[in-house]
């Protein structure tokens, strides 16, 4: 958890002075001296924000009551549909919420597995997880007619998530229709109205967490060094596929970091470049901040190491039990050159961020990589890296299945007071977004900026193709692919793939505001470069950030 509080006055407990806050130092292209990216788990836009700003009677779902500003602008969603392609006009889509096309798309009839979205409570937050493979969204997605996400993206819920009164269709896949409004989500709105909500930000590449987590770092899931079992086992799998050029593969689903101590028996190492790279050759502090990696420390259930788990006690909703720390969620473990496999601890809270010790010669063995606890614990030291992703232990991801948007809140909350309450949030930006959107429906097209041809994977267009969908402005179909790491065009990129949350809090962000600037995974890691790095990207052509909108509409400066 969060540190204590210091000792005197200028000293931390152990006598140390508190350092000066050295990311204020730094050049930057904006006032903005810290960023923080909180980095949740498998939500659709219309999933969390499908009605914003309007929330049903709080009294006849028992959750807490929400009341939008008056003035609060019209966001994408079920209750008013816009064309991103004509400017975000009104959408002449109908009433989405009780006449949606799910309703009546006959592989859905025919599967008996139609439905109209429907609303969830706070009491039924724990939900079934949904099917968010690379293959199985491009499928739901139908060639933009965004219909058929029962009948390849939908879980039907357990039994004892539906005896907490859920509607007929969360018995059936069904299920992938819910969505849940401000009675229960009243921090995250709350967020929205106090700040800025894009409604237009989208997951790099169709697919599930490892990709996405991926491209946040790197915006480019080419490139895969090492694998375990092989590469042909990732393949056969499903989990990779070959990228059109000699014996190069791109990986489409979850495969753990080779060689972390908490890793499973499938595994996969990335060659390349990540944002890691690029702030260390600056001299830039930063870190990834991960609920459960610090293997040392014992939960009051007794789990420590790679099998700490947070107990059904600590969590608000939902019985499930899962590790707090869940390898193919961390990034930078898949680069020997951020990776911290053995989780080795840092040497000092004030070296946290840091690639030296104290001392300024000896390199740290964490390598930049904490448990989430540290980030608190630094943070309470006075010392704030500038570049901070924070991971929430498992049960508090919002991962459908094990988590749920009550306990994510829970750790955004605390997440947003700390660092509020910190003596630099006047110069700080939140970013609150997602690795994927876990299959739940989302009525909005997406736009295809990089196209992919996989026989037998890709599938939005048809068998085998990926290659356009609501196109933006200019945001058309490339002539080229992006470049693989090795320089050449390469497959099994498809996106932008699912539209997902994005909201940006800030003394600098605008107040009560939606943007319609089409982003990406890859904006933040521009946002990075652009304001620490003179704009320098990760690989020119072909990582996601080189063509990625800005984030910057969000902001007043």
């Amino acid at each position: 958890g969060p540190a204590g509080p210091a000792g005197a006055a200028g000293v931390l407990p152990d006598g140390a002075p508190i350092p000066a806050d050295l990311a204020s130092t730094y050049t930057t292209a904006t006032p903005i001296k810290h960023l923080v990216i909180i980095f949740g788990e498998n939500i659709s836009f219309d999933h969390y924000f499908a009605t914003y700003p309007g929330a049903v009677d709080a009294g006849a779902v028992g959750g807490q009551p929400f009341t939008p500003v008056a003035d609060t602008p019209k966001a994408n969603n079920l209750v008013t549909p816009l064309d991103p392609t004509h400017g975000f006009a009104a959408s002449d889509a109908g009433n989405l919420l009780t006449d949606n096309p799910s309703l009546t798309a006959p592989g859905n009839v025919d599967a008996g597995v139609e439905a109209n979205p429907f609303l969830l409570t706070q009491s039924q937050a724990a939900t079934a997880d949904m099917n968010h493979g690379y293959n199985a969204e491009q499928l739901a997605s139908d060639n933009g007619a965004m219909d058929l996400f029962p009948l390849y993206t939908g879980s039907p819920d357990t039994p004892a998530q539906l005896a907490l009164g859920q509607p007929d269709a969360a018995a059936t896949q069904g299920a992938v229709m819910a969505y849940f409004d401000g009675t229960t989500l009243g921090t995250l709105w709350s967020y929205a109205q106090n700040y800025a909500l894009n409604d237009n930000a989208w997951t790099s590449t169709f697919g599930p967490s490892t990709p996405g987590a991926i491209n946040l770092v790197s915006g480019q899931t080419n490139g895969l060094g090492a694998a375990l079992p092989s590469f042909a086992s990732l393949v056969t799998g499903g989990y990779a596929v070959p990228d059109g050029t000699d014996a190069g593969y791109t990986l489409i689903d979850d495969v753990d970091p080779l060689g972390d101590v908490c890793a499973g028996s499938t595994q996969g190492s990335f060659s390349g470049k990540n944002i890691g790279d690029l702030l260390n050759a600056k001299g830039i502090s930063w870190g990834w901040f991960h609920g459960g990696f610090d293997l040392t420390v014992v939960n009051s259930n007794g789990t420590t190491g790679c099998n700490r788990t947070s107990t059904a006690t600590v969590k608000a909703i939902g019985t499930v039990n899962k590790v707090d720390y869940i390898p193919h969620h961390e990034p930078f473990q898949y680069y020997a050159s951020t990776a911290n496999l053995a989780h080795l601890r840092p040497s000092s809270v004030t070296a946290i961020g840091h690639t030296l010790e104290d001392d300024g010669t000896t390199t740290d063995p964490a390598n930049h990589q904490y448990d989430s606890h540290d980030f608190f614990d630094a943070l309470q030291a006075g010392n704030f890296p500038a570049v901070n992703y924070l991971k929430a232990p498992g049960f508090q991801e919002g991962h459908p299945g094990y988590s749920d948007p009550v306990d994510e809140q829970v750790f955004v909350a605390q997440v947003v007071e700390a660092v509020q309450a910190s003596g630099d949030w006047a110069t700080t930006a939140i970013v609150i977004t997602y690795d994927d959107s876990d299959g739940w429906y989302d009525h909005q097209a997406p736009p295809i900026v990089n196209p992919s041809s996989v026989a037998g994977t890709d599938a939005l267009n048809g068998p085998g193709e990926c290659s356009h969908g609501a196109q933006q402005g200019d945001g058309g179909t490339p002539t080229t692919m992006l470049l693989g790491t090795a320089g050449a065009p390469v497959q099994g990129r498809c996106g932008y793939g699912t539209r997902i949350p994005l909201l940006l809090l800030s003394p600098f962000a605008k107040k009560n505001y939606v943007d319609h600037t089409l982003v990406d995974q890859t904006s933040t890691l521009r946002f990075i470069e652009d304001n620490w790095l003179s704009s320098q990207r990760v690989q020119d052509g072909g990582s996601f950030d080189t063509i990625a909108g800005t984030l910057e509409n969000m902001l007043s400066l």
